[in-house]
């Protein structure tokens, strides 16, 4: 059993800075100490945890299979004490709060800039530390505790994790002036998937969205280019090298800095963030009620379409999720919410019905 206690904070940084740098001369270097120094570092932690953590290679230093495990642990473990360094300097200056969040990059590129100035202004003494991620390294952020909270897509699954809605913005579509579509008063996406795309990664909420959207009329995306930022995508679309999906709110800005022509979209599966827009507008009881009944009549729909047939087959691009997990899923959601009513009703004196 390895002793917890022989783990040196500045032997594990040693050991990531050379892993990093590909080289034992160029890690000891990076950390400020000497080569024999920083060997006699790494042999203690490699006989401590009793295996090879690093090889030599042509191409330098590189970690073992065993290295790249207590690699990727140390970089976490470095990253937490640097966030409580961080928490506890905020503390000393006077800051009664730490907020961690993880964003997408159509949060960042939209809404969320106005939201966290307003939070700012409201509540200046939290400290709010933020995190460009994709949807789902967002939602292992807040399961493993590193964040308390994470914009996500509303098409990535969160099992485990309570979400609200917080924006609802419209996709459409960016084109360079002069396009055959830059006319147009609505593209339809099959009109668009005969060109060139530019995204995000496929594995980003927002490309899975014109993924499923291709799939819903048998059609495969061109996708020519993929990066990692909504400015990239609009750089590459402002060089011609294709078209680009974005949320409205982001597309705005970028088509008035560098030219382009944004063009209403349809065919993206937008209806339902209509029908959450609506929801956010409702004002007494009685609208709240004739909603929550819509729903349930919906959902009884929806339901009924289930046979033994297809309640199996795989929906969406992925093919992941299928028709009887949908159904349970929601199922177990409203088991879910009702216990939290029952919860509050009999804190507040009342008496659930089916108890009476």
């Amino acid at each position: 059993m390895i002793n917890l206690n022989r783990f040196d904070l500045i032997s594990l940084r040693l050991f990531v800075a050379v892993v990093d740098a590909g080289s034992l001369t160029a890690g000891a270097d990076r950390f400020g100490v000497s080569v024999p120094a920083a060997s006699k570092r790494i042999t203690d932690l490699e006989r401590h945890c009793g295996i090879a953590l690093l090889q030599q290679g042509q191409r330098g230093v590189t970690a073992t299979p065993e290295g790249q495990t207590l690699h990727r642990h140390a970089i976490e473990v470095i990253a937490r004490l640097e966030q409580l360094v961080q928490a506890v300097d905020d503390l000393q200056s006077g800051a009664t709060g730490h907020l961690r969040l993880c964003a997408n990059p159509s949060a960042f590129g939209g809404f969320l800039p106005g939201v966290l100035a307003a939070y700012a202004r409201r509540y200046p003494h939290v400290v709010i530390d933020m995190e460009d991620a994709l949807s789902e390294d967002g939602i292992r952020a807040v399961l493993k505790g590193t964040a308390e909270l994470a914009v996500i897509g509303d098409n990535v699954p969160h099992e485990g994790l309570e979400t609200i809605v917080c924006n609802v913005d419209q996709l459409v579509l960016l084109v360079p002036a002069g396009h055959a579509l830059d006319s147009r008063q609505n593209a339809a996406i099959a009109d668009v998937l005969d060109h060139d795309l530019v995204t995000l990664a496929r594995s980003a909420s927002l490309t899975r969205k014109v993924m499923a959207a291709a799939d819903a009329v048998k059609r495969t995306p061109r996708i020519r280019v993929q990066v990692r930022s909504f400015d990239s995508m609009c750089r590459m679309v402002a060089c011609c090298l294709g078209l680009a999906v974005l949320p409205q709110a982001a597309a705005g800005l970028y088509a008035q800095a560098l030219g382009l022509v944004v063009v209403p979209l349809q065919g993206m599966g937008l209806e339902k963030d209509k029908d959450f827009a609506a929801i956010e507008k409702l004002t007494t009881k009685a609208e709240a009620l004739q909603a929550l009944k819509d729903s349930f009549a919906a959902a009884e729909k929806a339901a009924a379409t289930i046979t033994p047939q297809n309640a199996f087959e795989g929906l969406g691009s992925k093919k992941t999720v299928t028709r009887a997990s949908l159904a349970a899923a929601i199922a177990w959601h409203t088991m879910d919410h009702y216990g939290q009513l029952v919860v509050y009703g009999r804190m507040n004196g009342v008496v659930p019905p089916q108890s009476r």
